[in-house]
């Protein structure tokens, strides 16, 4: 392996996610950073968790046990739609409809629910008839959309090139140690054949599922991470349910939606959808246990359920599956809590760790960095 010359910057984003590309633009843009470098581990940015999830843009209903998360969902939504407009998709109608059987939560909870965190909702006559009457109790016409991927990483590549981001595909950082005396800090790691070395003042760890994955002197959260090989099936739908998403809550929770980057929809159900989980323990790369896994489609067992919700699916045809790694953090995992992840490095400063629940939640990190004294150093 060729070792290449150590390269200076004023900060280094570990992660060309969603996430990495809005905060690098952050440094650029609102704190004035002149240098700064994206690192992504793939052969392009936003492929991994920006890409491999249901592609929904909350605006509070998934969570009605957590009215923190619920309303900054809600709060959120109009600031997305408006901030990337070329990436919201908004022509189609959802659903959310109350199962009358082992769900946490009744119609009643569910529209007052709604009422507090102030998010439109109304009865549905005109698609109740796609439900079956003996098993859902209520169904609701609400405001939620997609966002296509594919349209954010335009975005994204726009936004790298007009502020002279340093991309870096294909490079894997490995470990982040001190020099100078500890005044500043080196990211190591390898791109390809070569290796890298990045100096830097502030260093932000937005690597999703694979936090705990850098080594030296970061040692990893201090939040348990809990992490799950996660099926998110692709399938064409039927005529009478192509222009329409379905989330049933809160027993059975599964939902469907479209998928703009393929012009098909995600299929996901709280049984199948995982796969099987582990608590982190900063040992085992959580990307190498995908890679590892062997991918058996659960699809048949996904739709033979939802089927007995809603007949009409039973005539969808499957196309692929999306596997990925999810990660939440462990307090969580028992609730509808869906908090970000902003941890400052308890010893050093400048170091910070970034894990986002959801695609909204952005603005949750990014007004949590206008109070952190970064400047040029």
């Amino acid at each position: 392996m060729t070792s290449v010359d150590q390269v200076d910057a004023d900060a280094v984003v570990i992660g060309g996610g969603f996430y990495g590309v809005c905060i690098a633009c952050y440094l650029v843009e609102v704190r004035g950073l002149k240098k700064v470098f994206l690192l992504e581990r793939e052969k392009d940015i936003l492929q991994r968790a920006s890409y491999t999830n249901q592609a929904r843009i909350h605006n509070g209903y998934h969570y009605p046990r957590s009215f923190t998360t619920a309303y900054r969902s809600r709060v959120n939504l109009p600031r997305f739609v408006e901030d990337w407009p070329q990436a919201a998709v908004t022509n189609f109608t959802k659903l959310y409809a109350i199962a009358r059987k082992n769900s946490k939560v009744t119609a009643h909870q569910f529209e007052r629910f709604c009422t507090e965190i102030e998010a439109e909702f109304s009865l549905s006559k005109d698609h109740k008839d796609l439900f079956n009457k003996n098993l859902i109790e209520q169904v609701y016409a609400v405001k939620e959309f997609a966002f296509n991927t594919l349209n954010l990483a335009k975005w994204a590549y726009a936004q790298i090139s007009r502020l002279d981001i340093q991309l870096q595909l294909d490079a894997v950082a490995q470990e982040i140690q001190l020099i100078d005396g500890g005044a500043s800090y080196v990211v190591n790691g390898v791109q390809g054949e070569r290796s890298f070395s990045i100096k830097a003042d502030y260093i932000f760890n937005c690597t999703y599922s694979g936090l705990n994955t850098v080594k030296g002197i970061f040692s990893g959260t201090y939040a348990k991470l809990k992490h799950e090989v996660t099926e998110m099936a692709l399938v064409e739908m039927p005529s009478e349910l192509k222009g329409v998403g379905v989330t049933v809550m809160d027993g059975p929770f599964f939902s469907f939606m479209p998928f703009p980057a393929r012009g098909l929809h995600t299929l996901s159900h709280v049984r199948y959808t995982p796969h099987y989980s582990w608590v982190d323990d900063k040992l085992n790369n959580p990307y190498e246990e995908l890679n590892l896994y062997h991918k058996q489609t659960r699809v048949d067992r996904m739709v033979r359920d939802v089927a007995r919700y809603i007949p009409a699916i039973a005539d969808a045809k499957y196309e692929d599956s999306l596997f990925e790694v999810k990660t939440v953090l462990v307090k969580n995992e028992g609730d509808d809590g869906r908090p970000i992840l902003f941890e400052k490095h308890q010893e050093f400063r400048g170091i910070y760790s970034v894990l986002g629940g959801k695609i909204d939640n952005i603005y949750d990190i990014l007004e949590q960095l206008d109070n952190e004294p970064i400047e040029k150093i």
